[in-house]
């Protein structure tokens, strides 16, 4: 998807919400609220005359929305410049560890407050693919490409009648997103070629009809992956002997796996992953 390659994906019923509220204390005053509504992130940002911290509950967080927010002003020179100051409220309904688009629908959101475009928004800060973005976007699956300027996606429908086949399994670990991308950057294979394999295999997961043929493209998705990435396939690696498929997914290797296999809770509980989450349940 870096390079532009069509990607199939489908948004989570899981979210993120962003409040704003003008206030006459000077200064941007963040508060960020976990699925339990307990804080875990605070900072205070100085507004005029330069953004910056004045203080905050993790220096490291409080860095990386300060970049984020002096993104949105460069592409908005008027964003904050409305009121003395301003009092920001985020909650999400998921734990944060999933890392199922944390940083992109927190990047969504501060873009429709700045009245920018989220997509020249995530290039200008984090970078990376931006189909998360368009997934943040849409209320249906979707295919999407960056390969031209704007990203292009369209929403679509998948006739997949074994659903109930397929799950989600958090590997109790999140991904670094950004030292991913840094190692994909780095190779230096001829990616053209498998940018046309993958959007070959992206077309026969949409039309795919039974799950023994999902299973079969899982496995040369997956083998394509390996082959690029110069790593080892995550069923080869921890789940030699499951007996379903197994694809990786996001930045590869990490956060969530979808397998294949009705046995595949029993499975994966007694190997110590227990939160496993039916397909209908995870996705719109």
């Amino acid at each position: 998807m870096l390079d532009g390659a069509d990607a199939l994906a489908i948004p989570t019923v899981y979210g993120q919400g962003l409040k704003v509220k003008s206030t006459e204390r000077e200064g941007l005053f963040w508060t960020s609220k976990n699925e339990q509504g307990a804080v875990w992130f605070e900072a205070r940002f100085q507004i005029n005359p330069n953004l910056t911290i004045k203080s905050s509950s993790d220096q490291k967080v409080a860095e990386t929305l300060l970049e984020i927010l002096h993104a949105a002003k460069k592409l908005n020179e008027s964003f904050l410049s409305s009121a003395s100051g301003f009092e920001v409220v985020t909650e999400m309904n998921f734990p944060r560890e999933w890392g199922l688009g944390t940083s992109s629908t927190l990047i969504n959101n501060i873009a429709q407050w700045a009245e920018v475009n989220a997509f020249e928004l995530l290039e200008n800060s984090f970078r990376g693919s931006g189909y998360d973005i368009a997934c943040a976007k849409s209320d249906a699956p979707l295919i999407y490409s960056n390969s031209k300027q704007p990203p292009k996606f369209q929403k679509i429908n998948l006739a997949w009648n074994f659903t109930e086949d397929l799950f989600f399994v958090y590997l109790n670990k999140k991904q670094d997103s950004k030292e991913a991308i840094a190692h994909y950057n780095e190779l230096s294979e001829n990616k053209k070629a498998f940018i046309e394999k993958a959007n070959k295999l992206t077309e026969k997961f949409i039309n795919c009809q039974t799950l023994s043929q999902f299973e079969l493209l899982i496995e040369t998705h997956e083998d394509l992956l390996s082959s690029l990435l110069k790593m080892p396939k995550i069923k080869d690696r921890l789940f030699s002997d499951y007996s379903g498929s197994i694809k990786s997914l996001g930045a590869w290797g990490g956060d969530f796996i979808l397998v294949t296999g009705k046995q595949a809770p029993l499975y994966f509980e007694e190997k110590g992953y227990d939160i496993i989450i039916p397909f209908k349940k995870m996705l719109k």
